[in-house]
């Protein structure tokens, strides 16, 4: 296939996203002469400097995720951010020099935060930081708002991209994509239902939890650690927060859980979790035509996949 892009096209996307977010923070009245790509993967992340404030622009999306359902997911970060931030939770707030909604310029949906500096000296400790997560979910238990069960396994996007994958075997096999199809019709009924879930795993409370790996997702800042990137904040069983760690960082986990008062990870629900993972991972393949080097992060979890048991133990 060779609709792979090419260095130069993304090169292109970041330029026109920079665009889009400079052209936005203008007119909210910031001032911005000296815009700075501080990250890019999936999103463009861009210092509108000199005011204090980073736009994050997401660049990397399956096919259905229009400017409204970006919007939606977006509010649903700031809503969350900002509360944690009231409670005084460490945590990245929405930027308080611009109104804390998403903004559409350009093709783009982006939102606005707070310019942190970075400890660029620490080392992530990922032990260190899964206990803190219990932290996290300790404070995010309160939280009044609402949010969709698990809409971070993004059941719409598997679907469709197990579909999109029968005409891409240049990205996955034959083999692998009926393995894929056999576990997503045993797993599916328990990521879009809540009963369902409730059903065959009772005694397991929903929460509002981040959603995306928070031990990954923790800002080192010179000032102390920030929880961050709460795009895919949802309803859900806390093992999701902690999929595909491994029993260290479970370990880790459950001695902050106990501290917080709150109860020990599921084995049952963390096999779960860790198979909606696995094949959120091979929906992502058909991300790679937008950003190739993402084959170089799936393979491993590819090759992991294939020797785990079929839909986590949950198939028959």
């Amino acid at each position: 296939m060779t609709d792979f892009l090419t260095p130069q096209h993304i090169a292109r996307r970041t330029s026109a996203a920079v665009d889009a977010a400079v052209g936005a923070g203008r007119e909210l009245g910031l001032t911005v002469t000296d815009a700075k790509v501080l990250y890019e993967l999936f999103s463009v992340v861009v210092h509108l400097a000199p005011s204090p404030v980073v736009a994050r622009i997401p660049t990397v999306l399956p096919p259905s995720a229009d400017l409204d359902s970006q919007a939606r997911r977006q509010q649903a970060e700031l809503d969350v951010t900002r509360w944690l931030a009231d409670q005084g939770t460490p945590v990245i707030p929405p930027s308080p020099l611009v109104p804390r909604e998403p903004v559409q310029r350009g093709g783009f949906s982006m939102t606005f935060w707070p310019f942190v500096e970075e400890d660029r000296d620490k080392e992530a400790d990922y032990v260190t930081n899964s206990e803190s997560v219990a932290d996290l979910h300790a404070a995010l238990r309160a939280y009044p708002g609402r949010l969709s069960f698990l809409s971070a396994a993004e059941p719409r996007f598997i679907t469709e991209s197990l579909a999109l994958l029968e005409e891409r075997p240049d990205l996955v096999g034959p083999a692998d994509l009926d393995r894929a199809r056999r576990e997503w019709r045993v797993l599916e009924p328990l990521v879009r239902s809540r009963a369902a879930f409730e059903t065959a795993f009772p005694g397991i409370e929903l929460q509002p939890i981040h959603g995306d790996s928070p031990p990954a997702n923790i800002f080192s800042g010179v000032d102390g650690d920030l929880y961050a990137d709460f795009e895919l904040v949802t309803l859900g069983p806390v093992e999701w927060d902690l999929a595909a760690l491994g029993p260290e960082l479970e370990s880790a986990y459950n001695r902050g859980a106990e501290r917080n008062g709150m109860r020990q990870l599921s084995e049952g629900v963390l096999s779960f979790v860790n198979a909606v993972g696995m094949l959120r991972a091979i929906a992502s393949l058909t991300l790679v035509p937008q950003l190739p080097v993402l084959m170089d992060y799936l393979k491993p979890a590819v090759d992991q996949w294939r020797t785990m048991p079929l839909a986590g133990g949950l198939a028959d």
